[in-house]
């Protein structure tokens, strides 16, 4: 499947393009802090599609780029754009300097296909140019997600940005070790 992809830059004018993607997910389980520990519940929901609203999103994506961050494309072979990710340039930090991958999607259909393990490994490759020690992610709390980015040696961050926290404490706050 990736040999069949491009991956490349998004301009700041393509940014609309994020409607070409499906960003529909079933969601059966979610992590939760409950009794001081996180526990996985079950909440049975089919997030039809993108959460708090395309607008959010694709405002978001110009925003990183006009300020020096970049967003990734996925690209199928008809040029459609089937995930992107978005990281900021802006270090940060007390312990490390950090990077935040602000968001990642992967088109419905092209999901378990490498594309989002692609879409990371390019931003950790610029986040090191931009010589960031660690990624540092507020990730839904969707059993598959948090999966996701453990499977990719994510873990939870030694470092938690209250400022991003609060904007949603139900994200797990996780980090990704630059080597």
């Amino acid at each position: 499947m990736l040999t069949k992809l491009s991956f490349r830059d998004l301009l700041v004018e393509e940014c609309d393009r994020i409607s070409e993607i499906d960003p529909s997910q079933y969601i059966e389980k979610v992590w939760r802090y409950l009794d001081r520990e996180y526990q996985l519940i079950s909440i049975d929901y089919m997030e039809e599609d993108w959460p708090d609203g395309y607008e959010k999103y694709r405002d978001g994506l110009k925003e990183t780029i006009l300020a020096g961050g970049v967003a990734i494309g996925a690209f199928d072979k008809e040029e459609r754009l089937v995930g992107f990710v978005t990281l900021n340039s802006s270090l940060f930090g007390e312990s490390a300097k950090y990077v935040l991958l602000d968001s990642m999607f992967v088109s419905n259909q092209f999901r378990n296909y490498g594309i989002g393990k692609h879409l990371f490994q390019k931003c950790t490759e610029k986040a090191k140019e931009w010589g960031a020690e660690k990624l540092y992610l507020c990730a839904a709390s969707s059993q598959e997600t948090i999966a996701f980015y453990r499977s990719l040696g994510c873990v939870d961050a030694k470092e938690v940005n209250k400022k991003l926290y609060e904007s949603d404490p139900r994200d797990i706050q996780l980090e990704y070790e630059l080597i």
